[in-house]
This record gives C-alpha cells, structure tokens and sequence, in this order.
C-alpha cells in the first residue's frame, strides 16, 4: 500500500432509510494534517469518520488514501488507528495488555510489542501504569491508554471520536494540548471529530464544518472565522457568538449604510467591503465582539447611541450586551470599563471588520 496520507473523499453518501447522513461530501485532506469535523449532532461528522475507518461502508461515493481506493478495504487493512468516546478499553486486561492487543494480533515478536508498548507508554506518560486495570485508572489515564493502543500501530491516520467528551473541564484543556504536541511530534495526518468549537480552533490546522450531512466550508482557523462563509459558520464558530442585525443595505457613492427599524449603522466605503455589483437589498450584517467599539464617556460623539442591557465579566474581559432599539449587539471590553445596566454608550464597529450576508440564503457577499 502507499505510504501516501492523504484523505480523499469523493461523492460519498450514506442513507439509513430516509434519513440522508451524508449526502455527496467531497473532501480532501493533506497528508500530515490535523483536520477537524465540526458540526453539531446529527450532522454526518462521525459517519463521516466511520466510512474512513472502514466500520461503515458509504452507498455511493469514493474514499481513498493516497492514490489506493480504499472503500470498501476492511478495517484491519487500512493502516489507521482509532480512539472512541467511551475508551473502549478491556476492562479485564492490564494497561499494556490494552495497548499490546493489536501488535499480538499481527504475531509482532514479544521483545517488538514490549518495546512499542513501553516507548509510546512513556511518551504518554503512563509507563508507571502499564499494570494497572481500566478499572483503577482515573478517566484521564484510561484516555492515554486509548491514545497509546492506537499511536502502538503507528498508522498513516489517526483518527479521534469526540475522545475528550467524557472528561471535566480541565483535564479536556490538559488533553488538547497534550494530543497537540503528540501531532506535531509525529506528523500523522489526524482526523477528530468534535461539536465543540473550541476544540477545533485549537487543535486544527483545518476545519470542516458541517451541517445536515454537507460540508458548509473547509478552511484554516483563521478563514473560518474571520471570513465565515454562511451565518450558519458565523453564529456556530466563535465565543460569543457572531452578532447578526437585519437590515436594509444602503449604497452611497462614499459609504454604506445598514437601516433597520430606525437604526442607521455605517458600515464604511463599499469599496472596503468588497461589495462589487448589484449586493442584496436585504442583508445580515454580522460583527465579532472583539471588532465592537465601545466608548462609555458621557460627552462621546463617535459613533452610534447604544443601551447597556447585560454585562457578563468573564475575568480577563466582560462580554457587554448592547441594545440597538430592538436589535442587540456583543462586545468584547477590558474588564476595567466602567460599565452599568442601563448606561447609555456610544458604539463602532473597526474598520473593516463588518461581515454581510444575504437575509434570504445566508450566504457571505463581499470580501
């Protein structure tokens, strides 16, 4: 088999009676890379991973790795590892009888599974627990046991199930990092699955949203966020969410306007937001919190006239929800403003920073 890493999916689809899971995905993944599956539940990410591992089989459609087609290759062949939700571990063997299972079934020699087994224990940091059971580990023990059962194969694709779902807080953060650095050190083209946005901004070097068994877009974290393109990607990545407020878009020589419900938003030259043509009459206009300008001084002119409706402080900033007669919009400021419920402010959006969508289809227009 090649030694290729690359993903290919090419019009798969996957059908349980009526309901379309996956329906004619196409999606191709650098040998190398960490590609994160980003959607919410139900929205084909983990068939999608399934197909690719070889546990399920598509009902039309293509995956290949490298230049071999793979579809319906059993599993065992496909030189790729896999760690679930739940562990998966045998409760009744030890750590390194969990992480040796898939080497003693290939007959790899006793010295060759106690060396594999000892070295990615070590990388892991688990090799004082390689005699203990699944059942006297800690949830963030067994999941380093998962983890080393699948980096023993030392496959081509590393492939990780909403693997931290089980854990608290804390310890998912610890995890994130430490699946980081075990990918940068490796280099193995890794596929994990996840609906939390967080995870996937973080661990990802490319991220493929998903909705209703379609991808919506495939880009880098940073594409994805700063140039979303639908208000489904806009609203589902990032924290807080992406403010929408609909309106009517009014083109001047000069500058654009949002209208809405006797709010008159100025949005910047046309030019700077990539407006060419004849855009929309009714679009979403969609602001980060970082990008919203807020100034609480009584005798401020900059801007337009906002209300203080909420003031959620989150340490290291306070997220301020601002109302616009009937439409709201979140910020991001220092912790040190002083703000109050009800305070009047003035407030700006950065230049360049605003985002447009169609109302209709929700469909990015403009840069």
């Amino acid at each position: 088999m090649t030694e290729d890493a690359s993903l290919h999916l090419e019009g798969v689809s996957r059908h349980y009676g009526r309901v379309r899971a996956l329906d004619e995905l196409s999606l191709s993944i650098p040998a190398g890379a960490f590609v994160t599956l980003l959607g919410p539940s139900g929205c084909g990410k983990s068939t999608t991973l399934n197909i690719v591992a070889g546990l399920d089989t598509p009902d039309t459609g293509v995956v290949r790795l490298g230049e071999t087609e793979i579809t319906r290759m059993p599993p065992n062949e496909r030189r790729m590892a896999m760690v679930f939700q739940n562990y998966a571990l045998y409760p009744h063997m030890t750590a390194f009888d969990n992480i040796a299972f898939s080497l003693r079934l290939l007959r790899r020699p006793s010295d060759e599974v106690r060396t594999r087994v000892r070295a990615v224990a070590e990388m892991l940091d688990i090799g004082h627990l390689l005699e203990r059971k699944p059942g006297q580990l800690s949830g963030g023990q067994q999941q380093r046991v998962a983890l080393g059962r699948a980096l023993v194969k030392q496959p081509l694709v590393f492939l990780l199930d909403e693997p931290f779902s089980n854990l608290d807080a804390a310890l998912r953060a610890r995890m994130r990092t430490e699946v980081k650095h075990l990918h940068l050190a490796l280099g193995t083209t890794s596929v994990f699955v996840t609906h939390d946005q967080e995870e996937a901004m973080t661990l990802s070097d490319v991220v493929a949203v998903m909705r209703d068994g379609k991808l919506v877009q495939f880009g880098t974290t940073t594409e994805i966020y700063r140039r979303p393109a639908t208000t489904y990607v806009a609203t589902f990545v990032g924290k807080p969410r992406m403010s929408l407020v609909e309106g009517a878009l009014r083109l001047g020589a000069e500058a654009a306007t949002l209208v809405a419900d006797g709010l008159e938003l100025p949005l910047g030259a046309p030019g700077a937001l990539g407006l060419t043509g004849t855009p929309p009459t009714l679009v979403a206009l969609g602001v980060r919190a970082e990008d919203v300008r807020v100034d609480p001084s009584a005798d401020a002119t900059d801007g337009i006239a906002a209300t203080v409706a909420l003031l959620e402080p989150i340490g290291s900033d306070t997220f301020v929800e601002l109302s616009l007669g009937p439409s709201t919009v979140v910020a991001r400021v220092s912790p040190d403003m002083p703000l109050a419920i009800g305070q009047p402010v003035r407030m700006a959006i950065a230049p360049g920073r605003a985002h447009l969508f169609d109302a209709a289809s929700g469909v990015r227009i403009g840069a």
